[in-house]
């Protein structure tokens, strides 16, 4: 069995629908979808051990089935530039979603490369119920909300449809190099949404799936964060 396979038949025998953002990420990685480097981490130490392999500086984040919004939880933590910082950040993480959500089950913190910022697209899926599986990209970040200035297609789509998908939004001009903004590589989005589409293709399983923001750089592109859920 593969990790994808592994990873969807342990979230339904624990009856979760959403998928812990470790497990989301390790889906996106297995089907060559680029992620920021992350760990899991237990305890303080472990994950100061973990941000001195990964690299300085990183992000802490809350790893937990009943938060859903870690930022409200006070469960995210950017810019953690040492070991003493990470596990002082570790300690505080845990003691804000205790107060937050006393019962909370908590898996351990996700100690995660701090990505360079850059051009934040979003791609997404969707299981609508009339068309089925369904792909989709736009602007990430603040502007996904702002603008609204998304992309659909039917899965499974091709490397042109995923071209086009980018090429047919109103900011295509900020991907192509704009002003001060230097341009992203078309290419390696348009791989990221074929991708998905092959992942939702392969698991109908999939309802939801949310890659936002996806740093698109001038070589490459990175996911920052992943979410996944399940019918």
């Amino acid at each position: 069995m593969n990790e994808t396979a592994r990873i969807i038949n342990q979230a339904k025998k624990e009856g979760r629908f959403a998928l812990l953002e470790t497990e989301a990420k390790s889906i996106c990685a297995e089907y060559g979808i680029p992620v920021t480097k992350f760990n899991l981490a237990e305890n303080g130490q472990e994950a100061a051990a973990q941000a001195s392999q990964i690299g300085f500086p990183v992000v802490l984040k809350i790893v937990s089935p009943d938060i859903i919004h870690k930022s409200d939880a006070g469960g995210v933590l950017v810019n953690v530039k040492t070991p003493a910082e990470v596990e002082d950040g570790f300690r505080k993480i845990l003691e804000n979603v205790k107060k937050y959500k006393s019962d909370a089950k908590i898996v351990g913190v996700l100690v995660q490369e701090m990505a360079q910022q850059s051009t934040e697209v979003i791609v997404g899926a969707v299981k609508d119920p009339q068309f089925g599986q369904t792909v989709m990209f736009g602007l990430g970040g603040i502007f996904v909300e702002l603008l609204k200035d998304v992309s659909f297609r039917v899965a499974p789509i091709t490397a042109q449809d995923a071209k086009e998908m980018i090429t047919q939004l109103k900011a295509y001009p900020l991907l192509n190099g704009y002003r001060n903004t230097p341009p992203a590589d078309i290419d390696a989005l348009a791989s990221i949404l074929c991708a998905v589409s092959r992942l939702i293709m392969d698991y109908p399983e999939i309802k939801e799936l949310d890659l936002n923001p996806v740093m698109a750089y001038p070589k490459g592109a990175k996911t920052v964060d992943a979410r996944i859920i399940l019918e």
